[in-house]
C-alpha cells in the first residue's frame, strides 16, 4: 500500500461536514446533527455521488451512513439485502446491489455455473425490486484458457436465462469491468470492446457496463473517449486513483474533474461510485479522503 497521499485540496482544514461525521462515528450523533446540518455542502446536482462500502470496511453500515448523511450525498454501493434496512432508516439508496453473485471468479462465461447463477439472480431480481433499488451487479469469471469469443458466447447464452425477468421487475443486470494485469488476473471482462461487445450481443436495456474508471486506466487507458464513444452502455461508474487505488488527488495519474464533466456531458443520469481506498489511518482522515473525492467529482 502506498504511503497516505495529500488531498487535491491543499491546505484546506477538515470542514465541518466532515468533522461532524467523525463524531457521528464517535457516537455524539445528535452534535454531528447540528454541525453537519449548519455546514452542509451544496452540490451541483450534475453527478450522483455514491461510496463503495468495502472501501469503509472500518466503519459499521450504520457508521458509514451516517457519514454519508453528514457529508451531504445519500447512496452506498456494493451492499447487500442484509444491510438494506439499516439504509432505509436514513434514506440512503444501494446504488449497486450485491449477494447473488457466486464470487468474482466463477461467473457467466461458465455454463456449469449457469443453473447456479440463475437461480441465485431470479431471487435477488425480486429482492431488488421489492426494496425499490434498481442495479444489480453480475461478473464474468475469469477465462481459465476460454477464448474471448467462446467467453462472449457463454455469457450471452448465461445472462438469456435472466433478462426477461430482470426487464420484468426493471431492474438492470450490470456485469462490472475489471483489470486483469494487476488486480484481477484472467478475468474475461477485462476490456470495453469485451463488454459492449456483449451488451450488442444480449440487445437488452436492462443489461450494462459498471465502468470502473481505475480498472479500465490501468487495462486499456483513452477514459474519456471509450466514455464518450461507449456511454449509452455504461450504466454505472467506479472511481480510485492509479496507481495504487488509493485517493483520487493530485498526485495520481487520473485527472477525475475532467472525467467526471466527460460523464455528465454524455447525460448520465446514474451513480458516480468513490471506491478508493483510503490512507489515513483515523476514521477522521478517511472521511476526509471521501469529502474530497466527492467534491472533485461534483463538476
Amino acid at each position: 500500500m502506498n504511503n497516505p497521499r495529500r488531498s487535491m485540496l491543499k491546505g484546506m482544514a477538515l470542514t465541518s461536514a466532515a468533522l461532524a461525521a467523525g463524531t457521528v462515528v464517535s457516537g455524539c450523533a445528535s452534535t454531528a446533527k447540528e454541525a453537519g446540518k449548519a455546514a452542509m455542502p451544496h452540490y451541483k446536482g450534475n453527478i450522483n455521488h455514491s461510496v463503495a462500502r468495502w472501501t469503509y470496511g472500518d466503519l459499521s453500515v450504520e457508521e458509514l451512513c451516517q457519514v454519508v448523511k453528514s457529508l451531504g450525498f445519500s447512496a452506498i454501493d456494493l451492499i447487500g439485502p442484509d444491510e438494506w434496512p439499516i439504509l432505509k432508516r436514513y434514506g440512503i439508496d444501494s446504488s449497486m446491489c450485491n449477494g447473488a453473485e457466486l464470487n468474482l471468479v466463477d461467473g457467466f462465461i461458465h455454463p456449469q455455473f449457469h443453473d447456479e447463477l440463475e437461480k441465485r439472480y431470479l431471487k435477488h431480481i425480486d429482492l431488488v425490486a421489492e426494496a425499490g433499488y434498481k442495479n444489480l451487479i453480475c461478473f464474468s469469471g475469469n477465462a481459465r484458457g476460454m477464448s474471448k469469443e467462446q467467453g462472449l458466447k457463454n455469457a450471452v447464452a448465461g445472462l438469456k436465462r435472466i433478462m426477461p425477468y430482470a426487464e420484468e421487475k426493471g431492474v438492470i443486470i450490470q456485469m462490472e469491468l475489471f483489470n486483469s494485469r494487476i488486480d484481477h488476473p484472467d478475468c474475461m471482462a477485462d476490456s470495453s470492446q469485451w463488454g459492449v461487445a456483449l451488451c450488442k450481443a444480449l440487445g437488452s436495456p436492462n443489461f450494462k457496463l459498471l465502468f470502473d474508471i481505475y480498472h479500465m486506466q490501468i487495462n486499456e487507458g483513452d477514459i474519456i473517449r471509450t466514455i464518450q464513444d461507449h456511454h449509452q452502455y455504461f450504466g454505472h461508474y467506479h472511481t480510485a486513483g492509479v496507481p495504487g487505488r488509493h485517493e483520487i488527488g493530485d498526485n495520481q495519474e487520473l485527472y477525475y474533474p475532467a472525467i467526471a464533466r466527460a460523464i455528465k456531458d454524455v447525460g448520465f443520469s446514474g451513480y458516480l461510485a468513490q471506491e478508493f481506498i483510503p490512507t489515513p489511518e483515523t476514521k477522521i482522515g478517511k472521511i476526509e479522503s471521501l469529502r474530497d473525492a466527492i467534491k472533485i467529482c461534483d463538476v
